[in-house]
């Protein structure tokens, strides 16, 4: 067997480099760190073939003195932490002092940089483990990192590189998400001689849109939460931009953009009620805590990240989420008063004055079986909540003739949706409101709105539980014993509150005593095991929520007003109004839509007025 013994320093170099610089665009992801970690406010980035072979990152941050430009070259060599303490609580992008060591050990790299205590600029290069003296150099202000052939000594790396646009890609894809973390300062991205990017200083949502597009802003809402010292603020798409894939998810933590489990899967979970299928959301958040709360040391790549308490942060992310996205159509929250809201955009409140009378009612738009129905399957359950929660309750609109300012609330807020004016092959209900045209799938809206009232009709009262007459036991790891003792020692036990009922048996032991009512029919073991995974996990479980509201969603279905039922104009508002005041009533409990808006400029378009 070969004898142990130390490795080359250079070769260690190496070693080091393929987890930091894994190509071209984890170079330029470091350097950009870099140089914001050192104040710059303009950073210009060119690059030639993808990166390959140039990439010339210039700032104007403070600079490296003559005498730390060496280290700056060296592994293990830092300005940004000295001790453990500094580690446990790190607010620098940077501060494993080996990324520029790394690049600088698989290419020809040249650092030229000038510290305001000096006199003038210095610059020092690097080919591979060998590092040039430090020499003069005429620069003003700044630093210069120019890094020319990636991988030169390293050749069966470098034959994992993809093509010259597919490596610019990825570069770009590293650039925006620098660009998106930091608004406040001014970029530039070049390739092969031509601008591809100019991005100039200014405020978050304008950074969002140049880097995002228009449409996504248009389509997305603000959020900023706070609660227990965390924040999470930034832009997230309404489910009607979701994309085929995840190339529109970006998440900060403490400014650093991150790949956590955690917090894609609280996200997810907020959306999980509104997108279809296999869709995928769109957002760009930043959360904000102490960095003391936060281990940031988990990979060279610092992608990734642990928080000390897991489950409150997912707890908190979900529920800042959900409550965005649950704002009903008719409260806009983040709005001023003289703006009134649509599926899309915001445009300012108008008088409007219809051409037919609009006379409102309390119309209970249930078909005739759904009250049996709900009582046959929840029992006393929508006795012990409140019984306006699982009836339509819809408000009586002020007399048309009696209120000058026709169409609008008392308080003069109008109506989003307009008011019925027919319904199609009854399937669709036509509405008209400032805009223009608002069309409505009539089954999928009422869907929501029933779906919504049960949720909330359970949400009001304890989940009920079914004992089993046979407890079930099953064989349990440690993790899941451990998870239902913690629970049982918790003021708020979290698996009573869902419904169940698990008893430790012995250490490797558990028996299912009792499940929610709702799932008495599913598999006791299975359902057990999951809802631990979630506990553990996250602090809150959704697989039961999940099976809950598959039941609900097929209970609702059966209630909601079905297809080519004839309805009155009456009942046609009465929908509309109770979509108004209905949470994400937006899509349809399987994430399709509910409404469109055509406008009048769409309209006008159609039948070419104006031309």
């Amino acid at each position: 067997m070969p004898s142990i013994k130390l490795l080359p320093d250079q070769l260690v170099s190496q070693i080091a480099a393929g987890e930091v610089v894994e190509r071209p665009a984890s170079a330029l992801k470091e350097i950009l760190e870099n140089s914001l970690d050192a104040g710059s406010t303009e950073v210009s980035v060119a690059l030639l073939n993808g990166g390959i072979k140039q990439m010339r990152v210039s700032d104007n941050g403070g600079g490296i003195a003559r005498n730390e430009l060496a280290l700056a070259l060296t592994r293990h060599a830092t300005s940004k932490i000295s001790s453990l303490d500094d580690l446990e609580r790190v607010a620098s992008l940077g501060f494993r002092g080996e990324a520029l060591a790394s690049i600088a050990a698989i290419s020809r790299t040249e650092v030229t940089s000038y510290h305001s205590q000096e006199k003038h600029g210095w610059r020092i290069a690097s080919e591979g483990a060998y590092l040039t003296e430090v020499e003069p150099a005429a620069l003003a202000v700044g630093t210069i990192v120019e890094i020319q052939d990636l991988y030169f000594n390293t050749p069966a790396r470098r034959k994992f590189l993809k093509t010259e646009n597919t490596e610019f890609g990825h570069c770009e894809e590293a650039f925006r998400r620098i660009a998106l973390s930091r608004p406040d300062v001014t970029f530039l991205l070049q390739h092969n001689g031509r601008a591809v990017m100019r991005l100039a200083a200014s405020e978050a949502q304008k950074r969002f849109e140049e880097v995002l597009g228009a449409d996504f802003s248009a389509e997305a809402f603000y959020l900023d939460e706070s609660a227990a010292g965390l924040r999470l603020w930034g832009m997230a798409a309404k489910p009607t931009f979701s994309r085929h894939a995840r190339d529109t998810q970006y998440v900060y933590v403490n400014g650093r953009f991150v790949r956590d489990k955690l917090i894609s899967h609280a996200i997810r979970q907020a959306y999980q009620d509104v997108l279809h299928h296999d869709r995928h959301p769109a957002f760009v958040l930043f959360l904000e805590l102490d960095p003391g709360l936060v281990d940031v040391n988990v990979h060279p790549s610092k992608t990734e990240v642990r928080f000390r308490d897991g489950q409150s942060v997912h707890r908190f992310i979900f529920h800042a989420l959900h409550k965005a996205l649950a704002t009903p159509i008719g409260m806009p929250s983040s709005l001023t008063p003289d703006m009134a809201v649509s599926e899309g955009n915001a445009i300012p409140a108008q008088p409007f004055v219809p051409t037919y009378p609009r006379f409102q009612s309390n119309i209970d738009l249930r078909a005739n079986e759904p009250a049996g129905f709900y009582q046959t399957l929840f029992g006393d359950l929508s006795r012990s909540s409140n019984p306006e929660t699982v009836t339509s309750d819809t408000a009586t609109m002020p007399d048309p003739i009696a209120n000058a300012s026709i169409g609008l609330h008392p308080s003069g807020q109008e109506y989003p949706l307009g008011f019925a004016v027919a319904q199609i092959h009854g399937v669709y209900v036509l509405a008209q409101n400032t805009q223009g045209l608002v069309v409505v799938d009539m089954h999928a809206a009422h869907e929501r709105i029933m779906y919504e009232k049960l949720k909330n009709a359970l949400d009001a009262s304890r989940v009920p539980m079914q004992p089993l007459l046979l407890p079930v036991s099953f064989h349990a790891d440690h993790l899941e014993v451990a998870t239902v003792q913690e629970q049982q020692s918790l003021p708020d036990n979290g698996l009573q509150q869902l419904g169940f009922d698990i008893a430790v048996l012995s250490p490797t032991t558990l028996a299912v005593r009792s499940i929610p009512v709702m799932l008495k029919d599913a598999d006791a073991v299975a359902l057990a095991r999951d809802v631990l995974a979630d506990l553990r996990q996250y602090g809150a479980s959704r697989a039961f929520t999940e099976r809950r509201n598959e039941l609900l969603g097929t209970m609702a279905c059966h209630a909601a007003v079905r297809a080519n039922r004839i309805l009155t104009i009456p009942e046609m508002n009465a929908l509309l109004r109770d979509m108004e005041a209905t949470e994400r009533s937006g899509q349809c409990n399987h994430g399709r839509p509910t409404w469109f808006q055509v406008t009048m400029i769409e309209l006008d378009k159609m039948f070419m007025r104006g031309k």
